[in-house]
């Protein structure tokens, strides 16, 4: 979608755009919060911690860190790192594991 017509979906006022069909974007608060929600529904995984927020040109990008498998020490805890894609009103369009790592052995920096 390109600005303008971004531009137009969100201002409800815009020339020629009908009333109807006006959709009210969620916050980046509120995107984080459903993708969070909607991952743990579908996985039934345990959310860490959000870990990035990026608005797209449709929606939203979220990076969502879940704890795949419990470890004793939880420092060998196996975690797993999606991205979760949503639309501009919240709702999933998809989500993807990009990577899993055991939480004592994240990336530095």
């Amino acid at each position: 979608m390109t600005g303008d017509a971004q531009a137009r979906r969100r201002d409800p006022a815009a020339e020629g755009y009908p009333d109807d069909e006006y959709v009210e974007p969620v916050s980046a608060a509120e995107a984080a919060r459903a993708a969070l929600r909607q991952l743990v529904e579908l996985t039934g995984r345990e959310p860490s911690v959000t870990t990035s927020l990026e608005a797209t040109e449709d929606g939203w990008l979220v990076g969502v860190e879940v704890v795949e498998a419990r470890r004793i020490p939880d420092s060998t805890d196996l975690l797993g790192l999606y991205e979760v894609e949503l639309d501009i009103e919240g709702s999933l369009l998809g989500y993807r594991r990009v990577r899993r790592y055991q939480r004592g052995k994240g990336e530095v920096g």
